[in-house]
């Protein structure tokens, strides 16, 4: 590409130096970039962090997530789902997840090889191990990055990754022995909350909006000592409503009526009608039961439930079957062609790792975001729910609390069961029970923190009007990513050129182990000591519901991996292909024992 201009050109020398470990792993070239500010510009392009890390790191998160929206799209079977069964679309769907997952973790693997030599990136929620809207349980968790995967130079990792498992193992080992640990090694541990691919139904189906894939990077651990993935409830609120009924002693929380919320944002916004109060809210029968009465708590006081037939400020059309992270970037006022004003709120509830980075934004977008920790379970309203994670499943008399107290009616064991198995999660996770409403600061264990929030577009965002992967020519793209801390918020725009043909690049994006299963001779391929790892990493991103690790040693136990997950026939091949890497070379492997 021709770039005359001298400032232009050391821009992109800059970002392709910084970045060439992440696009010479992945056979890419950089041939342009654009940035376009949203908040907070800064002059000087070559010197423009905006973040708590350094120039370098924060170039390769924003990388991390170009190639993995990119990846995704081009390697993720994107729209094969449409029109097929439910397990047919979830094999879809568990493809394109791990791409992305593959993708971003491989990025960040690369990238940690650039990190301080006592820093390390560790995954403490992630999303995939728990059934969405139209998923059973017996489909098994997608492919995802979650609690504990560690990101480090190999001794830092190995250290961590020893902790991780204390955590998760040894009951007597706490959330602040952790913490002491990594303070007494002097170890700099910086949390994630990721979604590899949000909207992977959308994606699966060949929607024409929502894709993308979520990265929060925070300069300090979460609180959090285990896997979960559960439900919370979010009312995101821009911050002066919140505080403006503070000061007549009215307080806007998750559960607050929502007349009184419409009443505190009319003290906020005097002139704002009703009527212009747009709600953006998860829908469908399947949600009613949970949130249907928040529904008509809007109605009733005259607000507007947004839905698909109305147009955003971007001129786009919003979604309402998922996606609850996106929209919380559009929670401001606007004033529309005839000077009214207009107000854009979010309700209802979210996955954990969804809610979590919503609610990390509160210090960048200036919002505020009330959390309420749910169960499982769609059985119960959302107060009602809430309530029911508070109880002691210990107790003698949990089973009566939550008939009398909770359903008021009587209720089978096996309901029971799951709500009791819902509360030990979350508590075993570490997350909050007691408080009635949680917020960013109560999973995390210092209360002053930075976050950067890169999001990567793998096609339109509505919320923002950023635009997705776009093919340029045979083998060149742009792909729109969106970086956002408290000091500033800008969007880049890549191009990004494929070095080896398309389906040779199809490869360079698959997982190894996707790439046997689909057929790729194994037995005579170049073998790498780095098949090692690559397997190690893949297994705990394809079926980690089945592993076990005790030491050094990671148990994998085929009877746990679901069907709908990895096919019998599947799991068949997935056997030979490690027994014969044991067997071949056994050094390389002693790390994982198979259980059959």
């Amino acid at each position: 590409m021709n770039t005359p201009n001298p400032k232009k050109k050391n821009l992109i020398s800059q970002w392709a130096f910084d970045t060439r470990p992440i696009l010479g792993r992945l056979h890419l070239w950089l041939e342009d970039i654009q940035i376009e500010w949203i908040r907070g510009k800064i002059e000087d392009e070559l010197n423009d962090c905006i973040s708590f890390t350094d120039d370098r790191t924060e170039r390769m998160l924003a990388m991390t997530s170009a190639v993995t929206a990119l990846g995704t799209r081009l390697f993720g079977r994107f729209g094969e789902g449409r029109g097929l069964d439910k397990n047919a679309l979830n094999l879809v769907k568990k493809d394109a997840d791990a791409i992305s997952a593959y993708t971003m973790s491989e990025s960040l693997w690369y990238l940690s090889r650039t990190l301080p030599e006592n820093h390390a990136i560790m995954v403490c929620l992630g999303e995939g191990l728990m059934p969405k809207a139209g998923e059973t349980a017996e489909m098994g968790a997608n492919p995802l990055l979650g609690f504990g995967r560690i990101y480090a130079r190999p001794q830092v990792a190995k250290f961590l990754e020893e902790c991780v498992h204390q955590m998760i193992n040894n009951k007597f080992y706490l959330w602040e022995d952790f913490k002491h640990a990594i303070a007494q090694k002097g170890i700099t541990v910086w949390g994630a909350a990721i979604d590899t691919l949000e909207n992977t139904s959308r994606f699966a189906k060949g929607d024409e909006t929502g894709p993308m894939s979520l990265f929060h990077l925070f300069d300090q651990p979460l609180a959090i000592t285990d896997q979960y993935e559960g439900y919370i409830g979010t009312l995101v609120l821009p911050k002066a409503v919140v505080e403006t009924a503070a000061c007549d002693s009215l307080l806007v929380n998750y559960f607050t009526d929502r007349k009184k919320v419409v009443t505190a944002i009319r003290m906020t916004y005097p002139e704002i009608k009703p009527g212009h109060i747009h709600v953006w809210t998860l829908q469908g029968k399947n949600r009613e039961p949970r949130i249907g009465k928040l529904w008509e708590e809007w109605r009733s006081a005259g607000a507007h439930l947004v839905d698909e037939n109305w147009k955003l400020p971007t001129g786009f059309s919003p979604f309402t079957d998922s996606g609850t992270y996106a929209p919380t970037f559009a929670v401001n006022t606007w004033t529309d062609d005839n000077d009214d004003i207009h107000l854009f709120v979010v309700d209802g509830y979210a996955a954990s790792a969804e809610a979590m980075q919503a609610a990390s934004l509160s210090t960048v977008l200036d919002i505020d975001v009330s959390m309420a920790v749910f169960s499982s379970k769609f059985a119960l309203r959302y107060d009602k729910d809430a309530a029911s994670m508070k109880l002691n499943p210990d107790a003698e008399d949990f089973a009566q609390q939550l008939k009398e107290k909770i359903f008021e009616k009587d209720i089978d064991d096996e309901l029971i069961e799951t709500y009791r198995q819902s509360i030990y999660l979350a508590r075993n996770a570490g997350i909050p029970l007691e408080k009635r409403t949680i917020t960013a600061d109560d999973l995390i264990s210092e209360k002053k923190w930075q976050t950067l929030a890169a999001s990567g577009y793998m096609l339109p965002d509505p919320y923002s009007g950023a635009s997705g992967v776009t093919r340029i020519s045979d083998d060149t793209y742009s792909v729109t990513v969106r970086l956002s801390t408290q000091k500033a918020d800008k969007l880049i725009t890549f191009t990004l050129r494929l070095l080896e043909p398309f389906e040779e690049s199809k490869l360079v994006f698959s997982p190894l182990l996707n790439r046997f299963l689909k057929g790729e001779d194994f037995k005579n391929r170049a073998v790498k000591i780095s098949d090692s790892g690559r397997i190690r990493n893949e297994l705990q991103t394809l079926c980690s519901e089945a592993l076990e690790h005790i030491e050094d040693k990671m148990i994998l136990y085929f009877t746990k991996i679901p069907k709908a997950t990895i096919g019998q026939k599947e799991q068949n091949h997935l056997q030979q292909i490690l027994i014969w890497y044991k067997e071949n070379y056994p050094l390389w492997f002693e790390w994982l024992e198979l259980k059959f």
